[in-house]
């Protein structure tokens, strides 16, 4: 497979590969409360910015089960988010999405055109038939994300996961290769 060619341009958007200057920026709102209340992590430091920024420095194509292809989104030279693609399953077929946005560019549209962006680059560019999202079920505005880029509700899992001290629910969102075409033209 080809190598994908960075940065991807949208409308308003670039999105491109992780620099290591880009700490500062991703901190700005990954070390938001807010921000890290529905994500894996605890709002991050500066050495964990560092370290997670350093890690994604490599996670530009998917080829195998463990990369990563992760992208910092940029408007008018300033990061305002990211996205990630990885690998559900060991034959690459499937894929899973994850982002962040600072909260200062929310209602704007720029996650729905990140998104829809690395949902093309899966099944174009990768060959995925299928990308799913796992968003907390309190996390409305993720959940609106996907809807917004066509993704269905295929589950909606109780008090699944330990997360920050309480069990929480799990939305899982999918979209299948075959509905994107219409997803995009509905949009």
């Amino acid at each position: 497979m080809a190598e994908l060619a960075l940065p991807i341009r949208t409308e308003r958007l670039v999105l491109r590969a992780y620099r290591p200057d880009d700490a500062e920026a991703l901190l700005a709102y990954y070390s938001d409360p807010l921000v890290a209340r529905y994500i894996p992590w605890e709002p991050w430091s500066r050495e964990f910015a560092d370290k997670v920024v350093t890690r994604r420095l490599v996670s530009t194509a998917i080829t195998g089960p463990e990369a990563r292809f992760a992208v910092v989104a940029e408007h008018a030279g300033k990061v305002v988010g990211d996205v990630i693609l990885w690998p559900a399953d060991d034959t690459l077929s499937r894929g899973e999405l994850g982002w962040a946005f600072h909260p200062a560019v929310a209602g704007h549209g720029f996650a729905t055109e990140a998104v829809r962006a690395v949902i093309g680059v899966a099944f174009a560019h990768y060959g995925m038939h299928r990308v799913i999202a796992r968003v907390d079920g309190r996390n409305k505005a993720s959940a609106r994300l996907c809807e917004r880029v066509g993704m269905i509700r295929e589950a909606h899992l109780r008090r699944d996961e330990w997360a920050k001290g309480e069990w929480t629910d799990t939305l899982i969102y999918g979209l299948l290769k075959e509905e994107w075409p219409a997803s995009t033209e509905q949009a």
